[in-house]
């Protein structure tokens, strides 16, 4: 193996590895924070009522756990400051006017 693919082979299962840690962590209730970009936390989310979308009959959703993200200031500040470009704005049509 050449010194290039073998520092590629031990990026990956290093970050394989943190991914397994952070997953035991919040499996097991815990918070998993990263310095600088943000917490990864378990809520509990309430059972709700909603809608069948295909026949429009009401239903009750179940409580569930779900994985809530909240951005540390070094990430909030950095998305902050990113400037808007043509790609970003909407592209949806103008309405143009119909003559008469």
């Amino acid at each position: 193996m050449n010194l290039l693919t073998s520092s590629i082979l031990w990026k990956l299962t290093t970050v394989k590895s943190g991914f397994k840690k952070w997953k035991k962590t919040i499996a097991s209730g815990n918070d998993v924070q990263l310095v600088g970009f943000g917490t990864f936390s378990v809520t509990e989310r309430a059972s709700r009522e909603g809608r069948n979308p295909a026949t429009g009959e009401t239903m009750t959703i179940p409580a569930k756990k779900v994985v809530k993200f909240k951005p540390g200031k070094a990430l909030s500040d950095a998305a902050a400051s990113v400037k808007k470009t043509n790609a970003s704005k909407s592209t949806k049509p103008k309405q143009t006017e119909k003559k008469k």
